[in-house]
């Protein structure tokens, strides 16, 4: 058993990712052709602890898998990548949780998602030992009630947390969601989740009703606009950066949430490391697999073309 310390902790979902690529996405009554299919892990959890470990980073998770192939195939993804799967607990009543993704070539998606045991993972399940060994631990699109013990947990740890709540979190509101966000750091929502969390349409407007209720930082992320930083009060505008081709978006908020975490550890400035973050989002979106973020080479490699300097 490990016992070192890691940089990042993610808590949240591990899923198994079922990619089909169609020449377009179907409506009511129609059908389209497969052009190509692949699985592996996914989940927002996988997703961003892979990530920061390919760009150098140590990282772990703390999820919920079935004992069946779909939760081999998630082990044997994690470990391959060098993720410490030390918090992964196992239900022998729920089978592995899976998303079915469909992307167009263009690029646009759908998802089907069954969340299995990932949503299985419960308050008495939470390994709170593992949550002192982490530098930093970020909990994403995870039940109400274990995402909160989480965060209370690691705060009394001294750890700082980051959170995504996801799309079907998000539409609970600010009032339902507003003891979680105050026992966070950082909040992390893409432009409709700010919207559905707060009701305003603007994200500057989103960002400060978030903000206001304690969070030191709060990120909305927008796509290929980039993304806004509301950090104590001040705002910060990061750009987006083109990507060579636009393959598979599924995954372009978790390896952004990933930049942005491994950049703040390692000290950079909050306008650098919201740089950073674009940059390793770009990279992913031009890759099939909701995992498959780049290397720390390539985002430096990346970054050397942009004439930047990280």
């Amino acid at each position: 058993m490990n016992t070192g310390k890691l940089d990042i902790l993610t808590i949240g979902h591990i899923l198994v990712d079922i990619r089909i690529q169609v020449d377009h996405i179907p409506g009511p009554d129609d059908e389209a052709r497969i052009i190509m299919e692949t699985r592996g892990v996914g989940g927002s959890a996988a997703n961003v602890a892979i990530a920061a470990k390919r760009l150098g980073a140590t990282s772990g998770v703390v999820a919920k898998i079935g004992l069946d192939d779909f939760g081999r195939i998630a082990v044997d993804g994690l470990m391959r990548e060098g993720v410490d799967i030390t918090g992964l607990s196992v239900s022998l009543t729920r089978r592995t949780g899976f998303s079915i993704v469909s992307m167009n070539p263009q690029g646009s998606i759908a998802i089907y998602s069954y969340k299995g045991a990932a949503e299985g993972l419960e308050p008495m399940d939470l390994p709170v030992h593992l949550l002192s060994r982490a530098r930093h631990v970020h909990i994403a699109s995870l039940r109400p009630d274990t995402s909160l013990k989480a965060a209370k947990a690691a705060r009394m740890a001294g750890t700082t947390v980051s959170w995504d709540p996801g799309r079907v979190l998000a539409r609970r509101g600010l009032q339902r969601l507003s003891e979680m966000i105050r026992n966070v750091d950082i909040v992390l929502v893409n432009r409709r989740e700010a919207e559905s969390l707060t009701g305003v349409g603007g994200p500057v407007e989103a960002a400060r009703l978030i903000h206001d209720l304690g969070p030191t930082m709060v990120v909305v992320k927008l796509g290929g606009e980039g993304a806004l930083i509301l950090h104590k009060g001040r705002v910060y505008r990061v750009r987006a950066f083109k990507p060579e081709r636009v393959v598979d978006t599924t995954g372009a908020g978790d390896a952004f949430a990933a930049g942005l975490m491994v950049g703040l550890l390692r000290g950079y400035s909050v306008e650098k490391a919201g740089i950073y973050a674009s940059l390793v989002a770009s990279l992913k979106v031009a890759r099939l697999g909701s995992h498959e973020a780049p290397s720390q080479g390539e985002v430096l490699e990346a970054a050397r073309r942009a004439g930047l300097e990280l």
